[in-house]
């Protein structure tokens, strides 16, 4: 039996891996790597670690590269390692190309529509969810994705390894994963919140259930916060008869002060921040939000805080901008379109309301361009990070590190990162529009002295867990 097993020693999970791929005129493909908080862990760990990154095929581009074998199991790949079908093309990264119409079901339908709404609480109650045969059609789906990540793992990892699935689109991979591998080590980290019982149970009732049993077949579950982490808890207590032997941890992914700090001084952001100083305004003050137009983040409501701040106090009146960023999320869903549609009605709403021929109130960009977003962060005055809910909000985190002259934090009490930064943050309900207002002028009206002194304690309790060291901590207490 042990001869039938992968030789990965550590195995991560994602829907989205560290590479993806497109497809060139002349049929070449052109690999991009990302980053963030996995890619760094993984490198901490060493290339001698013998790691592999399991992930789902999301483009053209990545399903070509599964087919010829770079990425994946492809038809004509010579097997290696376990008869995992990987080429040394992308060593260290298996692409599964789960058909596009099951994935969309599983990704849109169920991760981003539903399992996403019931833990940022975000659903119209009145009107949704209606769980109904279209659901139960899509949720077949979801199961049959995770699967699928499931029997991967189970090829490709040595005997007892390390298997750390993330997030809520492989919810139900531990508990198939159990079945086919109890030999394995296996963890499940949740970087969104998790759902009070009395949200979670909208869910239907065996769907509940499957999604608890689903995590509870990890030996261990990591949370951004102890709120969330006491979320699941409740919910395994109160619908699945408790924890079992399952160990639940917290785990406060922080920012990455040292690669940010680098970054936001190189030439594109330089030129970024004279773009925007001309766009601002010589002398203006600047309260400065980055963000996806994701319907949690609360961007509309930070919009009318800062209309109902130029209604209420006048002399902040072409004293200050208001540089939004809203870059677009998940425009293949109708409701995200909607919203997006709806930050820009209301920026031009404001605009046309208090511009005058030298000072534009709103700078609005809904284009990503990361090198403007660390420019913005450079040049803030004030942070408004006003989510409804968040697992944790790195935004909060980054512009302390990065700002110059040191910023105030707007802060909602529903974002993750609250429970780190809430002390020298200016902390507001995600609802209450007068009372965010109140707060962006506290903000606004702070001593330089008080800002830049606070500013340094964010940026100590932000960085305090570093990406790299974030990924290292949970496979050490995986392994413990």
């Amino acid at each position: 039996m042990a001869s039938t097993y992968g030789a990965a020693q550590v195995l991560v999970a994602s829907n989205r891996g560290p590479v993806s791929y497109t497809v060139g005129e002349d049929g070449s493909l052109d690999a991009r790597r990302g980053g963030g908080g996995l890619v760094s862990g993984l490198s901490a760990i060493g290339s001698d670690a013998d790691a592999l990154w399991v992930c789902s095929a999301l483009s053209d581009g990545d399903r070509e590269a599964v087919r010829r074998g770079i990425v994946g199991a492809g038809p004509e790949a010579p097997p290696q390692r376990g008869g995992g079908g990987r080429r040394a093309g992308e060593a260290g990264v298996r692409m599964l190309d789960i058909p596009a119409d099951v994935h969309a079901d599983a990704y849109n339908g169920i991760a981003n529509s539903v399992l996403w709404f019931v833990h940022h609480m975000l659903y119209q109650t009145p009107l949704e969810p209606v769980f109904d045969a279209e659901f139960r059609r899509q949720w077949a789906s979801y199961e049959a994705y995770n699967r699928a990540f499931a029997e991967a793992l189970a090829e490709e990892a040595a005997q007892g390894a390390a298997v750390v699935v993330q997030d809520y689109h492989l919810t139900l991979v531990p508990g198939m994963l159990r079945e086919l591998r109890p030999d394995l080590r296996i963890g499940h980290f949740s970087h969104t919140p998790w759902a009070p019982p009395e949200y979670f149970r909208m869910l239907p009732d065996d769907v509940a259930r499957q999604v608890l049993r689903g995590m509870l077949g990890a030996d261990r579950l990591g949370f951004l916060t102890e709120r969330w982490a006491e979320a699941f808890t409740a919910c395994a207590e109160r619908f699945a008869g408790g924890l079992g032997g399952t160990r639940v941890g917290v785990h406060g992914l922080g920012a990455d002060a040292d690669f940010l700090r680098k970054r936001a001084h190189e030439p594109d952001v330089e030129e970024r921040m004279a773009a925007l100083r001309q766009e601002i305004g010589e002398g203006r003050r600047t309260i400065v939000r980055v963000d996806r137009t994701e319907l949690s983040k609360n961007i509309v409501r930070g919009l009318l805080a800062y209309r109902r701040l130029l209604e209420t106090h006048a002399e902040w009146r072409e004293q200050v901008v208001h540089v939004a960023f809203a870059y677009p999320s998940r425009q293949d869903l109708a409701v995200y379109r909607d919203y997006t549609a709806e930050v820009q009605r209301v920026a031009d709403e404001i605009n046309a309301a208090y511009g005058t021929p030298g000072w534009t109130p709103v700078v609005l960009h809904v284009k990503d361009d990361f090198a403007r977003s660390l420019a913005a962060y450079r040049l803030a005055d004030v942070a408004l990070v006003n989510p409804i809910r968040d697992g944790m909000n790195l935004v909060a985190k980054e512009v302390p590190v990065v700002s110059d002259a040191g910023c105030a934090l707007v802060l909602s009490r529903e974002a993750g990162a609250h429970e780190e930064l809430g002390e020298d943050a200016i902390t507001v309900n995600p609802y209450d529009v007068t009372g965010t207002a109140a707060a962006l002028h506290e903000a606004l009206s702070m001593r330089p002295e008080e800002r830049a002194e606070r500013s340094k304690r964010l940026a100590a309790a932000a960085t305090a867990l570093p990406p790299a060291q974030w990924f290292v901590d949970q496979l050490d207490a995986l392994r413990d």
